[in-house]
């Protein structure tokens, strides 16, 4: 939280590139958040409540994406008093300061309310799972299928966070996009969290082919952008396809993943929850942090078309991986001992 207090305050005082870059450098290397709310609720959850405790993760984080596109964008065409009369401010320094006092409340909120939660089920021995909760497959099978859901998360943020990073390019190139009409539209990608009761890696898959299809959807847009209504059409179409991505993929991997895992201090060293969880993300953050860059330099290089074109085919393929996964996999919720 420290760390993205600076970077709010770096993007405040920004007046080129150089700081503005130098922001969003200290806030990626500070981001965390949604992977630490997943690691306390794993914490205190077991694992047959686990999967709808990390859903409320996913609706929270569906509302935020729906709320703060839009919020940003309204206020990035309100500079602040100050803005307009010095070139010691950004000139989006409002929703700058409006992030800032957002992170200050709850940087001060989890300084007081937020107790630790690596030591809770050590200290609360009534709240340890029965048996019949733990998973029953052996430790190979588990560690065999949690490297599987790693290198899943792993290639599936590769490919969706450099389709999510091009976006505004896209819209921007093809119809002059303003600050509000991204704003709306980067919205619309979070507005259907799902519900489903399914199997964590078999909602997954669903939501990675909804990308492909999204993502085969904007590639073809470039070849309508003079359409008129049927280009808006296929352009939200594309979107709400990302929605249901970004509320059921990274969510339901997160929770298979957390179901091969063992308590801390119990079990294979390998499978202890703070490791083998902590591999799990380090694997999807490597890919979000390769994938713009990926992205870009064939958005850039070869067109929009080409590039979405190539991304989507990326994501067939971890579709079909996901698809055998979950055929070999039965949801751990459904998983009884004898």
């Amino acid at each position: 939280m420290l760390g993205n207090l600076l970077s709010a305050i770096i993007w405040l005082r920004s007046t080129s590139f150089s700081t503005f870059l130098l922001s969003r450098l200290v806030g990626g290397l500070s981001e965390g958040n949604v992977q630490l709310s997943t690691a306390i609720i794993s914490d205190v959850t077991t694992s047959s409540t686990r999967s709808k405790s990390l859903a409320l993760v996913g609706i929270a984080f569906s509302i935020c994406f729906t709320l703060g596109p839009s919020l940003g964008a309204y206020f990035a065409s309100r500079p602040i008093p100050l803005a307009t009369k010095t070139d010691s401010w950004n000139i989006y320094a409002t929703p700058a300061a409006i992030s800032l006092g957002l992170l200050l409340l709850e940087t001060t909120y989890l300084a007081f309310k937020l107790p630790e939660t690596k030591t809770w089920r050590r200290d609360n021995p009534t709240n340890k799972p029965s048996d019949t909760s733990k998973p029953v497959e052996s430790v190979t099978h588990r560690l065999k299928r949690l490297k599987a859901l790693g290198r899943l998360h792993g290639l599936f943020l590769l490919f969706f966070s450099g389709a999510e990073f091009t976006l505004t390019f896209l819209t921007y190139d093809l119809f002059s996009a303003s600050n509000a009409e991204n704003g709306r539209l980067l919205s619309s990608r979070h507005v259907r969290p799902s519900l489903a009761r399914l199997g964590e890696v078999k909602l997954s898959s669903y939501g990675i082919a909804s990308c492909f299809t999204g993502l085969g959807l904007l590639a073809f847009l470039p070849h309508i952008r003079h359409s008129g209504p049927a280009a808006t059409v296929v352009l939200y179409a594309g979107a709400t396809c990302l929605a249901y991505t970004s509320a059921t993929v990274v969510t339901g991997l997160t929770a298979a993943a957390a179901a091969c895992c063992d308590e801390e201090g119990q079990g294979e060293k390998e499978l202890q929850r703070g490791r083998a969880l902590g591999r799990f993300r380090s694997k999807g953050q490597l890919g979000r942090a390769i994938g713009p860059l990926l992205a870009s330099s064939i958005y850039w290089t070869l067109g929009p078309s080409t590039a979405y074109t190539l991304l989507s085919l990326s994501l067939i393929g971890v579709y079909l991986s996901s698809r055998q996964l979950a055929l070999s996999t039965s949801p751990p919720n459904k998983v009884k001992s004898n």
